[in-house]
């Protein structure tokens, strides 16, 4: 008797959803048309995706938002560099004008054209934090003394706080210019709108004008008012920054008699520094891979606290310290800041024909 013959069975798409046995052939899957893989949206050159499908303006508001929250300039970067789409959304004018400012922390060191024409396209569209930081890049690194006060100007009409107290320091400091370029009037009047505004450092050079009836007449009690009041959000600044920051509290809240209260005083609270500015951070990096003070030249130097990084335009431009006359400050704001951090424990009297040969003392 012969053996019986095996046959090969296997199911056959006929039909739209349709499956039918044939023998002799191999199995095969049975899709139908209606299933959701085969309706799934191809990828390859030439197929569709689905961010095509998104339309302009909900990507161009999500760029928006990515855009004001970045923390650094490669998650903005990053994002651009997605795709075609996301590359050219990112970089028109509603997206450029909301990036935050620390979107623009670029180092020294990196500076090229390209950064130059990144923040240029930033400040045409109407960027005020690009305003400023090319303001300062330009007015105090490449000397472009007219175009970057302009910036900062264009920053400051729109109450840009940053803008104004710059636009305040270089009127005190007649920067750029000579002496008699000083403009003590002008400089209170920037320094008040920027405290109207809430800026700390203006607040506390506004008090010192006040009590030393320097470019305004003297009213100490006004002037101690305001003091008070930039120790005060100083001092709450750091607070809400984080719970760290609640270690410095028993400090404030049990001061030494013989200090007296922190909050009134000259400094303010002894409390961790401010976050710089990253215009500021360009400054003091800008100079510091040039050499610091000797690349300045012709005796100029640098402001003593850390975190400005504003140099000398001419020479004995700043006013130094009083006491030791080995510091120099820009403002009295970089001075109360850095007389907490670290000349405090640094100064020490010197001979006063070595230290009174600034164009003005500062008393610590």
């Amino acid at each position: 008797m012969l053996p019986a013959r095996k046959t090969k069975r296997a199911f056959n798409s006929a039909g739209s959803g349709d499956c039918v046995f044939t023998p002799g052939s191999k199995r095969r899957r049975c899709v139908s048309s209606s299933s959701p893989i085969s309706s799934a949206p191809e990828t390859k050159a030439g197929g569709s995706d689905l961010l095509d499908s998104i339309p302009e303006d909900l990507v161009v508001s999500i760029l928006r938002r990515l855009a004001s929250t970045s923390r650094c300039p490669a998650d903005f970067i990053n994002v651009s560099m997605t795709c075609k789409r996301l590359n050219s959304l990112a970089t028109s004018p509603l997206v450029l004008s909301r990036l935050s400012r620390k979107a623009f922390a670029v180092k020294a060191q990196n500076w090229s054209e390209a950064a130059h024409r990144f923040l240029k396209s930033c400040v045409h569209a109407g960027n005020l934090e690009a305003c400023y930081t090319l303001g300062m890049i330009r007015f105090y690194c490449l000397q472009n003394r007219g175009n970057g006060t302009s910036l900062m100007a264009k920053a400051a009409i729109r109450s840009h706080a940053p803008s104004l107290y710059s636009l305040a320091v270089i009127q005190f400091n007649g920067s750029g210019g000579s002496k008699n370029d000083k403009d003590l009037r002008a400089g209170v009047a920037l320094c008040a709108r920027a405290a109207f505004l809430g800026h700390v450092d203006a607040l506390r050079e506004l008090g010192h004008c006040l009590q030393d009836g320097y470019g305004v007449p003297q009213k100490v009690s006004e002037g101690r008012r305001f003091l008070v009041q930039a120790n005060a959000r100083e001092l709450i600044a750091v607070l809400s920054s984080g719970v760290k920051a609640r270690s410095w509290l028993p400090q404030i809240s049990t001061p030494n008699q013989s200090n007296g209260c922190p909050l009134l005083s000259d400094f303010g609270c002894n409390v961790p520094a401010p976050e710089t500015h990253p215009a500021n951070e360009f400054l003091a990096d800008w100079f510091a891979v040039r050499g610091g003070d000797s690349s300045l030249g012709d005796g100029l130097r640098l402001c003593s606290h850390g975190g400005c990084g504003r140099p000398e335009t001419r020479k004995h431009e700043f006013r130094r310290c009083s006491v030791c006359g080995v510091v120099n400050y820009c403002s009295r704001a970089c001075q109360a800041l850095d007389w907490k951090l670290r000349h405090k424990v640094e100064c020490a009297p010197l001979e006063q024909d070595a230290a009174g040969d600034g164009e003005g003392d500062v008393s610590d």
